[in-house]
């Protein structure tokens, strides 16, 4: 089956169907979401960008928002091969990738596996590159029994898991943080639109994979933005490591920053974002 495409869906050649939002007008900039929300979790971002002169395009990652939720292809491959399906199917070029979390380790597997042909420069957000899981060579990152502790959280009650999850994730629990039972809502509403089965499944890719060599490959200039108070991806084990291996890479930390910093910090990320964009 080839690829095909509506104005807000792509189905992919195993027959999937990813939906998109496609904004604005200009240089392209694609968002890959974190687990377990959907391409709406960027919308600070996208309204910001597409009212600044760029077009702005997000897709919900397979089993997650309003995209087909299959049970299989539920890995690191299959959600790279989704991004270049969108990007191909809008014949898109010098695009800009950004992803958060998950979303940033699909950004480097999608150019592990496709290049960089069509890609101009990358912005890595609290992303799990180049490994979370701790070892040898990780020995800050993260021990097996805590996403362990996430799956049985997410076979248990994921309902209210993700409540929970909302706690850390927006660093809620530090003290002067801001609370928001809307953003906490939010959060939860996106969580419970992915399936159980995806859920499930990307929790293995997201603390598992190994990135170091998709890394290697992002030869183009690469934004690693993590906040060093980031409960849920640790900034040793992960963006420090990361900005030591890219080729361009160069590495903004935001003191105090938890891992929701699109949302809690979203001035000063636009901001950012729009500074690498022209540069």
């Amino acid at each position: 089956m080839t690829t095909q495409h509506t104005i807000n869906t792509v189905t992919t050649r195993d027959g999937t169907i990813i939906r998109y939002t496609d904004w604005g007008d200009g240089p392209a900039v694609v968002f890959s979401h974190g687990w377990p929300l959907q391409g709406d979790a960027w919308e600070d971002q996208m309204l910001f960008l597409a009212e600044h002169g760029y077009r702005v395009i997000a897709h919900d990652r397979r089993g997650h928002g309003l995209s087909s939720k299959p049970w299989h292809g539920n890995d690191m491959d299959h959600y790279a091969d989704d991004l270049a399906a969108v990007i191909e199917a809008l014949d898109l070029q010098s695009v800009t990738l950004v992803g958060h979390s998950t979303g940033g380790g699909e950004v480097a597997r999608y150019i592990g596996r496709h290049g960089t042909g069509r890609v101009k420069g990358a912005v890595l957000v609290g992303a799990v590159t180049p490994r979370m899981l701790v070892g040898p060579d990780n020995p800050a990152g993260v021990p097996m029994d805590v996403f362990d502790g996430i799956r049985a959280g997410v076979k248990a009650d994921r309902a209210q898991f993700f409540k929970d999850l909302t706690t850390p994730f927006y660093g809620y629990n530090r003290d002067g943080a801001k609370d928001s039972a809307g953003v906490r809502e939010t959060f939860w509403l996106q969580g419970m639109q992915c399936s159980i089965r995806a859920a499930y499944a990307c929790i293995k890719q997201f603390s598992e994979t190994d990135f170091t060599e998709d890394l290697k490959k992002m030869t183009i200039p690469t934004l690693v933005v993590h906040g060093d108070d980031d409960q849920i991806v640790p900034i040793a084990a992960t963006a420090r490591r990361a900005a030591e291996i890219l080729p361009q890479g160069r590495l903004v930390v935001y003191e105090g920053a938890p891992h929701g910093l699109p949302t809690t910090h979203k001035d000063r990320l636009n901001a950012d974002l729009l500074a690498f964009l022209k540069s």
